[in-house]
């Protein structure tokens, strides 16, 4: 029979490896200073954005990224960390932090990893200011409308011209 604290590690590094698979992203922050309200008020806004936050034993994180093949991220957990996996859109996951950290400066943005890519704090900060998906889908609507609302305009307007034009001939010859 296992002990209970070697039970509850292998608990959490199984866990930590499937939030991996499912999720294309996840970022470690450490909240050392955070109170128990706040990190509360952190989980329920991350919950909102699709998004976990876990704190977990360090070796056990060590453990469970080493095997998932992330080693470039492992020098980042040192101290009280947590994890936030994103399992649909990371920008909507890094706003949420990079809002919380503005009120609460005891939280830190150490890492991330984004579709094989290792993120520093200033690539976790770029990526919270990207619009979300579907703004970034209604520019996109617009700028391919655009030209064909210009090209319209253009032949209403010639359709326009042609009409006064006939008009102004009618009267001409009923004159």
């Amino acid at each position: 029979m296992k002990k209970i604290g070697l039970l509850v590690k292998e608990i959490s590094e199984s866990k930590i490896k499937s939030c991996l698979k499912e999720a294309n992203s996840f970022f470690i922050i450490k909240y050392s200073g955070l109170s128990s309200p706040d990190l509360t008020t952190l989980r329920a806004s991350l919950k909102v954005s699709r998004a976990n936050f876990f704190v977990v034993k360090n070796s056990v994180a060590r453990r469970a990224l080493k095997g998932s093949g992330l080693d470039q991220v492992l020098k980042s957990i040192e101290g009280p960390c947590g994890l936030v996996f994103s399992k649909d859109e990371p920008v909507e996951a890094s706003k949420v932090l990079c809002n919380f950290t503005k009120d609460h400066e005891q939280l830190k943005l150490e890492a991330g990893f984004l579709q094989d890519k290792i993120l520093e704090k200033k690539d976790i900060e770029a990526l919270a200011k990207l619009p979300s998906k579907e703004v970034l889908r209604a520019q996109v609507v617009g700028a391919i409308k655009s030209p064909i609302t210009g090209i319209v305009m253009v032949l209403n307007s010639t359709l326009k011209k042609f009409v006064i034009c006939l008009d102004q001939i009618k009267q001409k010859k009923t004159s």
